[in-house]
């Protein structure tokens, strides 16, 4: 892989707001979905002495429990209370089971609760889940609601359902909430990855039936003819992900192990100045006399690493293609989603 055709976007220094860390305290799950990717062959957790010391070593505006099923860590608890006591946003994304073991005190400590719901039936839905998922997440959600704790259900686009998230969001709306989409990236499978005409087909049917809160998906979001965002993506400039062995990342998608622990309690903030964080933030050459290179920056660099091109255009670039798709979105206001910056991802609700 090649780095030195590319051009680096370097962040602001002193006026860091503050960065969005993922934990992912364990890699257990009581799941074992086929798309998930998470290493389901081995067992690693993070302490609550090495999460209070990323803590103690980043500036932090807001903390997303996810990677594995976090409840079934022994000091899922304990751990709560260390985060529910510093001045961040909490929120958590779950099949269901974090949710249902934790007293209505607990779950109030999340300022939002993603629940992973990936078809519009239940049928569907358990097929890949396990018998009973869709149940759980109806009822933990609708708790949820009762506590005054906001709901967002995120899905996977995937070959398996690219034409039925807008279905998705209309169930999602019954539970008053949102839909936050992320595509599927090939970290252990290929299996359930999107065709060029899969990927643009999928967001065409999805804003069809939808109105949008904010689109991160960097392709998408030029061909929707969005300006810049206000902020660069957060892969590499503002958020670092932990993994339950004890590493760091740039991006949840990011190949490898990961750089020791170690270096991010001694880097601190600097921590985006290292070599997988700058590599991050690469613009690849190809992309400079492009007219959408300030909104897309590349498209997704966890997807472009993943493919072993990170100094080439994203493979969903339809400019290098001598293409333009035309997408027709409709606006709505934003709710306060603090995952938002933190990932490719884009954010809908079903219309009436």
């Amino acid at each position: 892989m090649s780095f030195d055709r590319t051009k680096v976007s370097e962040p602001g220094n002193a006026s860091t707001p503050g960065f969005a860390l993922g934990l992912g305290l364990t890699n257990e799950c009581d799941l074992a979905c086929s798309f998930c990717y998470r290493d389901p062959t081995r067992i690693d957790r993070l302490t609550l002495d090495e999460v209070r010391a990323v803590m103690n070593r980043l500036p932090v505006r807001s903390v997303n429990l996810g990677t594995g099923e976090n409840g079934m860590h022994p000091d899922f608890l304990s751990i709560i209370d260390f985060l529910r006591a510093q001045p961040i946003k909490l929120t958590i994304t779950s099949n269901g089971h974090s949710i249902a073991i934790l007293d209505d005190e607990h779950v109030r400590a999340f300022h939002d609760v993603e629940f992973s719901l990936d078809y519009p039936t239940e049928v569907e839905q358990d097929a890949q889940r396990g018998a009973g998922n869709w149940t759980l997440i109806r009822e933990q959600a609708e708790r949820c609601r009762r506590l005054g704790v906001p709901v967002t259900i995120i899905a996977v686009m995937m070959k398996s359902n690219y034409l039925k998230l807008a279905e998705v969001a209309h169930v999602a709306k019954q539970m008053r909430a949102p839909l936050r989409v992320n595509v599927y990236q090939s970290v252990r499978t290929d299996a359930y990855a999107l065709t060029y005409e899969e990927y643009w087909e999928g967001f065409r049917r999805l804003f069809a039936e939808t109105l949008v809160i904010a689109i991160g998906e960097p392709l998408v979001r030029a061909m929707a003819g969005l300006p810049p965002p206000e902020t660069e993506c957060g892969c590499g400039v503002a958020t670092v992900r932990v993994t339950p062995r004890g590493t760091t990342q740039p991006c949840v998608y990011w190949p490898g192990v990961g750089e020791p622990l170690s270096h991010l309690l001694h880097a601190g903030e600097d921590i985006r100045h290292t070599p997988s964080f700058v590599a991050a933030r690469m613009l690849p050459q190809a992309c400079e006399p492009c007219q959408f290179r300030e909104t897309c920056r590349g498209g997704c660099a966890g997807r472009r690493v993943l493919h072993g091109a990170l100094d080439e255009p994203d493979h969903y670039c339809p400019i290098v293609r001598g293409e333009r798709p035309r997408l027709e979105i409709e606006m709505t206001p934003m709710r306060d989603l603090p995952k938002l910056g933190s990932a490719c991802t884009t954010v809908v609700i079903a219309r009436d």
